[in-house]
């Protein structure tokens, strides 16, 4: 049996696995013992940008053919450059999009695809715009590594409030008397107030881990009800509010138009001095600029960050040289499990589609219903980037 995702997928449906491995040792055998018969081919084409991989380059995709295998779906590699990987995927029935922009030229050439599927929580790589005008559903991982994620913000949090970096610097260069002293310029965690800008599902986890710290929250998300809030002890607030009283803001906005440059240098203007920024969602939300020029001008003491609004940054970026930033390299949702189990995620959301079905997490939901898919779940869709 093909198990669902684990932890995502309790009420998935399962399938019955046909012998995979003879038929991709069978459509082997037709290769090379028959070169003058038509080569045996795969019931469903999975085309993928070839090299490209959050992890591993040049994998065997062997997650992912735990689901696939048993419906005779094969992933195809294509160059990694959009005129020739339209070439490859025209007659694909599935995108599994990484590495390149899924552009609107890609997704206007494509003939037979069912699903664009993306192994990340943000999307921004795929044109979800031109999949929805095509009736294309395009599938994400929004609850693989919440957790993780939700870790690693609260650790920048924490990190960045007594000064963790510069505290090691110190002891590092013989300035062991130095640490006391800069310290007590810090007030005490518990009773500051942590603001959150969206209140999808890591910001709901690190209000788990924030709680027992005694930190009063607040968050601003309009599209989430405001008593799943008061459940996870959050005020809800406007975004001025979440500004301007927040000892820690914590932005968790996903990667969409409809938020590019979200905070600029009137928002940073509005915080308190003393507060402290922290990004674990996308570095494009903020203006980059606007943070460097606050963090310069001293309209916030410190910020926290995973994400950055290019990636790696250029060496002379002004945030690799400031004390006031604690960084790391876009990692928060590593862990041991992490390409494991978002790998078997992709697969699975393949399956479900091939096989005729609704995907676990669509982002574009509004195509499902114009769609020859059928809905097998018995629960609510809150399904998405922001959900």
């Amino acid at each position: 049996m093909v198990k669902p995702a684990t932890g995502d997928c309790t009420h998935a449906p399962r399938f019955r696995v046909k012998d995979a491995k003879a038929r991709r040792e069978g459509r082997a055998a037709t290769r090379t013992d028959k070169p003058n018969r038509e080569q045996e081919m795969p019931k469903y084409r999975v085309v993928t940008p070839k090299g490209a991989s959050f992890t591993v380059a040049g994998s065997d995709y062997s997650y992912e053919r735990e689901a696939l295998d048993p419906i005779d779906a094969e992933i195809i590699e294509a160059p990694a450059n959009e005129a020739e990987f339209i070439a490859a995927a025209k007659n694909a029935d599935a995108i599994y999009a990484k590495g390149i922009p899924i552009t609107k030229s890609i997704i206007d050439a494509l003939e037979s695809c069912k699903v664009i599927t993306l192994g990340s929580v943000g999307v921004d790589s795929v044109d979800v715009k031109a999949a929805t005008a095509r009736g294309i559903p395009v599938t994400n991982i929004p609850d693989t590594f919440i957790e993780e994620v939700a870790d690693h913000a609260m650790m920048l949090l924490l990190a960045g409030f007594r000064r963790l970096v510069e505290q090691d610097r110190m002891v590092r260069s013989g300035r062991w008397a130095e640490g006391r002293p800069a310290l007590l310029k810090i007030p005490r965690l518990m009773g500051q107030t942590l603001g959150f800008i969206s209140f999808g599902r890591v910001a709901r986890a690190v209000a788990k881990r924030a709680a027992p710290f005694g930190l009063r929250m607040m968050a601003y998300d309009p599209f989430i009800q405001e008593t799943l809030m008061y459940d996870h002890g959050v005020i809800p607030a406007t975004l001025n509010e979440v500004l301007s009283q927040s000892d820690f803001v914590s932005m968790h906005a996903p990667a969409r138009p409809e938020v590019h440059h979200m905070l600029t240098e009137k928002h940073f203007r509005q915080m308190k001095k003393g507060s402290i920024f922290i990004n674990t969602g996308r570095g494009a939300t903020v203006d980059e600029e606007s943070l460097i020029k606050a963090l310069q001008e001293g309209w916030i003491a410190h910020a926290a960050l995973d994400v950055l609004e290019k990636e790696p940054p250029s060496h002379n970026n002004p945030i690799l040289s400031m004390e006031n930033v604690t960084l790391t390299a876009h990692v928060a949702s590593a862990s041991a499990r992490f390409d494991e189990a978002r790998k078997r995620r992709v697969g699975y959301e393949l399956s479900l589609v091939l096989q005729g079905m609704w995907p676990v997490s669509c982002v574009n939901p509004s195509v499902l219903q114009s769609t020859a898919l059928r809905r097998w779940q018995p629960v609510s869709m809150d399904r998405g980037p922001n959900s």
